[in-house]
């Protein structure tokens, strides 16, 4: 049911029930023009899923007109402030995106609530439609109010619909003449669970400019510290944020609330293990860990604390991950570890990963409709309660990877969910542009899957790593990536070592994989690849065509002719003084560098780029260790699953912690 007061000539008679904002509309600044389409959608069919212009002369205008404004037909020019924007006469403005739609069935599944009051502030004749979806993507409308002079509009609507999906959002259409939008919000008369306090802690090594930026950001926002008790940022780096320039402006703003801890670099494990420490010691009820080289979007910390309130249990809640170099493109809806083979997996499966909102928004996405249940939430932003805290212990000290992941799970074994919920983002350098799965971080990838697998696989012996982790050992091998290669063998070495050896190996592990890649040719970077000797093409490819990934019919044959290839021939003098090839980062497949004897590759960044050089000698060698130290690990693994179960509760205590900090931290704690 709604209601419009117009207050031309009379004022709303004051209300006795205390109303409280879970969510308000929003509208990005001047800087960030181009995530428009994550905050408005102006088509000419704004109510319609999918809907699609009627001839080819409307679909190539709608497409020039949503090239021009960033992939959304709706105008910057039309945005008046944070809250507030215009709509044009005979014009039609929907909030179903992003960050403006309201995502009813998260409210359904994770708090009590079972209703809530759209408001809605306008000046000028025109209307305002309420519409829901489904968890298919169905749309279905739900009321229409009309408005005129200064208006508030309120419709109280139910969320009992909305048990496997669906989202609320609504439109305005303007008149003869102009409509404007002073404002909207999602509100509640239900007080919640806790009136919560956060800890927002950023963790940093060497990104200054980021960590600046992002505290200009929260100083300029001081309507998303409401809640915040301080701002802690852990410098683990050699750059240091307090002598980086704007730091006096920053800390003047924020002064007061601002807080900055060195230490040694214990990695992302550590420095969001002492956020967690530290929001448990100051008595926070949430701390909020936030990735160093990320931007966010402020009214985050607002939506993730409140929701976190009115959640029926504690309860983890985290932001999505937008593409820092394509804003407007989301990572992933949710994530999950599949238990078998532990790696990560979908927990929708007809969701789609880099989902782009400026070619395709909320209303055209049914999938994005059905609500997505997660294992854990990056700790790109993830905000989570101290009392889960105390009960469960803090990160693993593993350096960096896993750790968000088996923290996640950690907490479900004990009855604290997590939730992904969607309006809640920041944006961050895409994996895409990281080399994250070779190198020295593949020591960290490979040695802390295993031990999450010791930790949480329901599966005797793991189920499928094992299998699983040789085969990747055998790609890296045969792709001459074989640093990659003995950094995993001596994951899994280190593993052996069990869990008491972690703290220790926090601040010197890293420093010991990046020393062993000068002995490898594939980690010499140049940045031009004229910088290398001329490519000499050894042997034709077969008439003419290109390489191609062998069809499973095909594979044994082939990966069993290639594998001898390269341990038995020899490489000829010609290929090793010239590469063969140049092989862009996203050409860099297994099935492709197998058949080179040498090659020049780029990195993730586009930056620089290496020569792989095949070796044979190496091959057998990596291939015996490999086989070798996953043998180990097999018969090991009953009594190295009873160590590290044993010992989880000791080497995630604050205890433990307390010493690892005071052995790494520095006197000048500001």
């Amino acid at each position: 049911m709604s209601v419009t007061e117009s207050l031309d000539s009379t004022t709303a008679a004051p209300q006795s029930r205390e109303w409280r904002t879970l969510q308000r509309v929003i509208l990005p600044g001047t800087a960030d023009q181009e995530t428009l389409p994550l905050y408005l959608d102006a088509g000419t069919s704004a109510g319609a899923f999918g809907a699609a212009p009627t001839t080819v002369r409307d679909e190539r205008h709608a497409a020039a007109e949503k090239s021009r404004n960033g992939g959304s037909s709706a105008r910057f020019v039309d945005v008046v402030s944070r809250t507030a924007t215009e709509v044009s006469s005979g014009e039609r403005l929907s909030f179903s995106t992003y960050f403006n739609a309201f995502p009813a069935s998260y409210w359904r599944r994770w708090t009590p609530l079972r209703e809530v009051r759209l408001q809605v502030h306008t000046e000028g004749p025109g209307t305002v439609s309420v519409y829901r979806s489904n968890a298919r993507g169905s749309l279905q409308h739900v009321e229409t109010a009309r408005v005129q002079g200064t208006s508030d509009s309120t419709f109280d609507l139910s969320l009992a619909p909305f048990g496997d999906g669906g989202w609320y959002w609504f439109d305005v259409t303007a008149g003869s003449d102009p409509v404007a939008v002073k404002g909207a919000e999602w509100v509640t008369d239900t007080r919640p669970r806790i009136d919560g306090s956060v800890t927002v802690e950023i963790t940093t090594l060497n990104k200054t400019n980021f960590c600046i930026n992002n505290l200009r950001i929260l100083g300029a926002h001081p309507e998303a510290l409401a809640s915040v008790k301080e701002i802690i940022v852990v410098d683990q780096g050699t750059e240091k944020v307090a002598d980086a320039e704007g730091f006096g402006e920053v800390a003047e703003v924020l002064a007061g609330k601002l807080r900055i801890i060195n230490q040694d670099n214990l990695g992302g494990s550590g420095g969001f293990a002492r956020g967690m420490y530290e929001a448990v010691k100051n008595e926070s009820d949430y701390v909020l860990l936030l990735d160093d080289d990320v931007v966010v979007e402020p009214e985050s910390i607002n939506r993730l604390s409140v929701f976190a309130d009115y959640c029926k249990k504690p309860t983890l809640v985290g932001g999505h991950m937008f593409d820092l170099h394509d804003r407007n493109v989301l990572h992933t809806f949710g994530e999950i570890v599949n238990p078998y083979i532990i790696g990560p997996d979908e927990p929708n499966p007809s969701q789609e990963m880099r989902h782009n909102f400026s070619q395709q928004t909320l209303r055209e996405t049914a999938w994005m409709h059905q609500r997505v249940d997660v294992d854990y939430n990056g700790w790109w932003m993830c905000l989570i309660p101290t009392q889960v805290i105390r009960e469960i212990g803090l990160s693993l000290p593993v350096f960096i990877k896993w750790d968000d992941s088996e923290y996640g799970v950690r907490a479900k074994a004990a009855g604290y969910p997590t939730v992904t919920l969607p309006g809640a983002a920041v944006w961050h350098v895409s994996w895409i542009d990281k080399d994250d799965l070779v190198g020295w971080q593949a020591y960290f990838h490979t040695r802390n899957r295993f031990i999450y697998a010791l930790l949480h696989s329901p599966y005797e012996y793991g189920g499928g790593l094992v299998e699983n982790s040789l085969k990747l050992d055998l790609k890296h091998n045969i792709s001459m990536q074989y640093y990659t290669v003995q950094g995993r063998i001596e994951a899994l070495r280190d593993l052996m070592r069990g869990p008491g050896a972690l703290h220790e190996m926090l601040p010197t592990k890293l420093p010991a994989i990046r020393a062993m890649a000068k002995d490898y040719t594939e980690t010499q970077f140049k940045t031009d690849v004229d910088d290398f000797p001329g490519v000499r093409v050894a042997k034709l490819p077969r008439r003419g065509k290109g390489m191609a990934v062998p069809s499973y019919v095909k594979l044994v044959p082939w990966l069993a002719k290639n594998v001898a290839r390269q341990i038995v021939t020899q490489v000829t003098d010609q290929r090793q003084s010239n590469p063969e090839t140049i092989v862009a980062h996203q050409d860099n497949k297994w099935w492709r560098m197998s058949q080179f004897d040498s090659a020049i590759v780029s990195n993730a960044e586009g930056s620089a780029a290496s020569w792989y050089k095949r070796n044979p000698k190496l091959v057998r060698q990596l291939l015996v260790d490999s086989v070798k130290v996953h043998g180990d690990v097999l018969r090991a693994w009953p009594r190295l699953k009873q160590e590290y179960r044993a010992a989880l509760v000791e080497i995630t205590s604050i205890e433990a912690w307390e010493k690892t900090f005071a052995a790494h931290s520095e006197n000048g704690e500001n």
